[in-house]
């Protein structure tokens, strides 16, 4: 092409605190509408001047695309999400508006998998907390230090067997784990136990993995009744989205030990994390990281690539969202 005018106009539509950080390899295909860089404007000023040439909307992170921001992009017609987690855009005016929605699809299923795996360990091994106390100069006071419990032989269940909960299934079956799950409804391919609901998964579990989109019908999926059929010795790590749990009855399982630990790596209200949990041997804390390495932001880059390139020449997308 002969130059910028030439390529396809594309919107990065993100949060000031969100960075985009892909744009070297965008430059060679898209000319980038950046508002919150290219334009001392007001968002609303910058979008209106340029409203009739965006097709393309790029969501960083959890930017919310709602119908504010749609209704300044008439011209829209699809919004191509940078994450897993779909939850911060409006879905349904995406169908009354006809335009199409993709997702990370598998950019980050094995990544997220591996460290809900290293979570899993992490809590039932106590691997930090024993950091914790060869680091504070307790091993010489204390010599012993209290028992971890075995990973091979647990009875896993999985809230929400997509492509992440695959990928954990996978692994821990290799572990010698047993796998069970619950979703939206059985898969006619899978071979593992089905559950219709969590709470008779959590039954029969010693371990809750939650990887599930979260959707109206999802929220606090994870609640008090869950936990106390998960019992005492049962371990949650999610690593999907926060408000998927009760938090405030998940601090209290805790503190009362009605369970017996989490791997959390998502929160109801992020930053901020239930102080009460600080002190908690038994609970692994993460900053909402499980899904960045590298080497999936590179496959991060293929996939909003390949949709959009797909999508100017009218080829299928690589991971759309059913919106009906």
């Amino acid at each position: 092409m002969s130059g910028t005018q030439d390529l396809p106009v594309v919107l990065i539509h993100r949060l000031p605190t969100f960075n985009f950080f892909f744009k070297s390899r965008f430059h060679n295909h898209f000319t980038l509408l950046n508002p919150p860089l290219d334009s001392p404007d007001s968002i609303h000023a910058f979008l209106s001047r340029h409203a009739a040439s965006i097709r393309a909307l790029v969501a960083v992170g959890p930017t919310p695309v709602n119908s504010q921001t749609l209704d300044l992009l008439p011209a829209l017609e699809i919004v191509v999400c940078s994450s897993a987690g779909i939850d911060h855009v409006d879905l349904l005016e995406c169908r009354r508006r006809g335009l199409l929605v993709t997702s990370a699809g598998n950019a980050f299923s094995e990544d997220v998998a591996d460290y809900s795996v290293a979570l899993l360990i992490d809590v039932l091994r106590r691997v930090s907390a024993g950091n914790r106390f060869v680091r504070d100069g307790l091993w010489p006071q204390h010599g012993s230090y209290p028992l971890g419990s075995k990973l091979g032989g647990k009875r896993v269940g999985i809230v929400g067997l997509g492509s992440i909960g695959s990928e954990v299934a996978k692994r821990l079956a290799a572990f010698g784990c047993s796998i069970a799950y619950t979703s939206r409804k059985k898969k006619s391919a899978v071979s593992y136990p089905f559950y219709e609901n969590v709470h008779d998964l959590a039954a029969d579990s010693n371990v809750l993995i939650v990887c599930c989109a979260l959707t109206d019908q999802t929220r606090r999926i994870i609640n008090k009744d869950v936990m106390t059929a998960l019992g005492k010795e049962g371990v949650i790590v999610n690593v999907g989205r926060g408000a998927l749990i009760d938090e405030k009855e998940l601090v209290q399982s805790l503190l009362r030990g009605e369970i017996g630990g989490a791997g959390l790596d998502v929160y109801e209200n992020e930053p901020y994390v239930p102080e009460e949990l600080f002190t908690l041997d038994n609970v692994v804390l993460s900053p909402h990281v499980s899904v960045l390495t590298p080497e999936s932001f590179e496959a991060l880059q293929d996939v909003i690539i390949g949709n959009l390139l797909a999508f100017f020449s009218n080829k299928p997308l690589l991971s759309p969202v059913q919106l009906d």
